[in-house]
């Protein structure tokens, strides 16, 4: 029998003003699904994760994280332009 590694959550506890929810229009619940959301789509703009790991992170499968990068103007790709002219090149 073989041992599976569950997919264990950790709780974190985020002290905000209660005002800040009202101010984004946001309730609690959809606060933290958009603040997951940002945070991966920023650490997979910066290179830190993958798409793969970005998407568990926002908790959306990768074609609905990637559809999300739109919303924050990232691009699903993540190539520099040289990058792009040298794969070319060597094509």
């Amino acid at each position: 029998m073989l041992y599976q590694k569950k997919n264990l959550l950790k709780s974190l506890k985020l002290d905000m003003p209660e005002d800040a929810f009202g101010a984004l229009r946001k309730d609690p619940d959809e606060f933290v699904r958009e603040l997951r959301l940002a945070a991966a789509v920023k650490w997979y703009e910066m290179g830190i994760v993958s798409q793969e790991r970005a998407a568990k992170i926002a908790g959306l499968s990768r074609a609905e994280f990637i559809f999300s990068l739109a919303k924050f103007g990232v691009s699903p790709f993540q190539y520099s332009i040289e990058e792009i002219k040298e794969e070319l090149a060597r094509g």
